[in-house]
């Protein structure tokens, strides 16, 4: 279970039959989900919708919100600054662009950096304090965000959808998107597709 870092102490002493963690966004057990505080909480709702209905209708909800589509649940609570919106750090948001057109390609925290006109290091420590995650966690989460919405949107196969997101094979992919969606691409696309028929 997550919970707001701040209470986290009270309430894995109350329960301590609990495991409590709280450097985490949210926590998914399947039948219970748990968020660490009131923006986590819109992560993980945005979670569960995309769990439910795909990545199609929880970006579209969190571009009504104004918030971002994914952040992980492993992502960490501390956050030194707020996601740029491009109006604070152009730089990074160019990078972000960059890395959203190029998904299919080789992308490493080197090129980034480069690409930010910045030495490695200082792009490093600049990212993971304006996000929260490093650069490279941020990219393979966009590579799943555009893998559901491939599997979601098309008939390619797991090992076309993953040549497509830059992760070769679908053996690479499978256990990130095991790991980020809870399932495996091949069920995702089959939940998600049999949800699409109820709907309608």
């Amino acid at each position: 279970m997550s919970t707001n870092w701040f209470c986290a102490r009270v309430l894995a002493e109350l329960y301590p039959q609990v495991e409590v963690d709280a450097s985490v966004l949210y926590v998914d057990n399947g039948d219970v989900v748990a968020s660490a505080g009131t923006s986590a909480g819109i992560d993980a709702c945005l979670h569960v919708v995309r769990r439910i209905w795909g990545a199609r209708a929880a970006t579209a909800i969190a571009r009504r919100m104004v918030v971002p589509p994914l952040r992980s649940g492993g992502q960490a609570q501390y956050i030194a600054q707020p996601v740029p919106d491009g109006n604070e750090d152009p730089d990074l948001a160019d990078v972000m662009g960059y890395v959203l057109e190029n998904l299919g390609s080789r992308l490493d925290v080197g090129q980034l950096a480069r690409h930010a006109h910045l030495t490695r290091r200082t792009f490093d420590r600049g990212f993971r304090d304006a996000t929260g995650s490093s650069p490279m966690r941020w990219v393979l989460g966009q590579r799943i965000l555009q893998a559901q919405r491939l599997l979601e949107d098309t008939d390619l196969s797991v090992d076309a959808v993953a040549s497509q997101v830059g992760l070769s094979t679908g053996v690479t992919l499978r256990p990130h998107f095991r790991r980020l969606v809870g399932v495996s691409p091949q069920r995702y696309r089959e939940a998600f597709r049999l949800t699409e028929a109820e709907a309608r």
